[in-house]
């Protein structure tokens, strides 16, 4: 599952396409981006496209300390046209994992104008609902922005709604979810796409509530294991729904393997929900450097104690 983030495309699956775009940068990267496979019962010829796969943190692999206020997300825009061009006629994007906080200012003027991709439908996914003049306060420093930087992207963002307002009649300040991946969701709002949940519009992609009924146990993940986790993101989405297919059967137990926790939650998770933390229980280096063959373990173990 993905709730939009980084991890989208090989969730969804389809055909591989790569397009050489403008990186974070400036410098060009090969871009992987997919063409969805039929078998989701998708009507319009569907794209999906990852943005951290054109603009994401991962693409910088010596950070400077003037990244937050230089990276662009116009490799992205880049992507909108290639997949136009492939002839899609909708685009899925995936938020997460940016090294940006432009507003969107670098897609939006790659793109040009709404116009370009007039017929399109764009769908945001997306995990969070921050605001669009509140993203470089939220994420900046996340990526590294110092106090001062914070400031002038704030004040960046205030300029690049107002002329996304002048120039579409779009106040993106006002959708909640603006914000995600560093104001890009407010930038593509702008070019006429929607801001969805992105654990919903994954799950009803790839039809998770109609699994789940079929299922005997589920098992989900996450890095690092929080309260915001079940906010949102992909393990509260899966928690929900499993307590749901509860009202009509049996209850569905759900286990959560994840990276490491907050102290709290493995104290206290939520009813319904066993986590198992590879870090408390294997150590930090077993956990980092075997991680594929412990999660096969746990689960393993799970299947054992659920499915005799």
């Amino acid at each position: 599952m993905s709730d939009g983030g980084e991890g989208l495309l090989p969730v969804l699956g389809g055909v591989p396409h790569t397009t050489l775009v403008t990186g974070p940068l400036g410098a060009r990267v090969e871009a992987e981006w997919r063409m969805l496979d039929p078998k989701f019962g998708n009507e319009p010829q569907t794209a999906v496209v990852e943005m951290s796969r054109a603009a994401g943190r991962a693409l910088l692999p010596r950070p400077r300390h003037d990244d937050p206020v230089r990276a662009t997300t116009a490799g992205v825009g880049q992507l909108l046209l290639a997949a136009r061009a492939a002839g899609a006629r909708r685009i899925v994007i995936g938020c997460g994992g940016s090294a940006t906080t432009d507003g969107g200012l670098g897609a939006f003027e790659a793109v040009g104008s709404p116009a370009a991709l007039r017929g399109i439908e764009l769908v945001v996914a997306c995990d969070v609902t921050t605001r669009f003049n509140d993203a470089a306060a939220v994420f900046g420093p996340q990526k590294g922005a110092t106090a001062a930087q914070v400031v002038e992207l704030s004040q960046r963002l205030v300029e690049v709604a107002a002329r996304y307002r002048d120039e579409t009649g779009v106040d993106v300040t006002a959708i909640p979810g603006g914000g995600a991946a560093g104001g890009l969701a407010g930038g593509l709002a702008a070019l006429g796409a929607r801001i969805e949940p992105g654990f919903d519009f994954v799950a009803g992609l790839v039809g998770l509530r109609e699994r789940l009924h079929r299922a005997d146990l589920a098992v989900t993940g996450e890095g690092h294991l929080d309260p915001p986790s079940f906010h949102g993101k992909v393990p509260g989405g899966v928690l929900e729904l499993a307590r749901a297919r509860g009202a009509h059967g049996m209850r569905l137990p759900v286990v959560c393997i994840c990276g490491g926790a907050d102290a709290s939650v493995l104290a206290a998770p939520p009813p319904g929900l066993d986590v198992v933390s590879l870090t408390a229980r294997f150590g930090r280096t077993r956990a980092r450097a075997e991680t594929a063959a412990l999660i096969s373990l746990v689960t393993a173990e799970a299947l054992t104690r659920f499915c005799p």
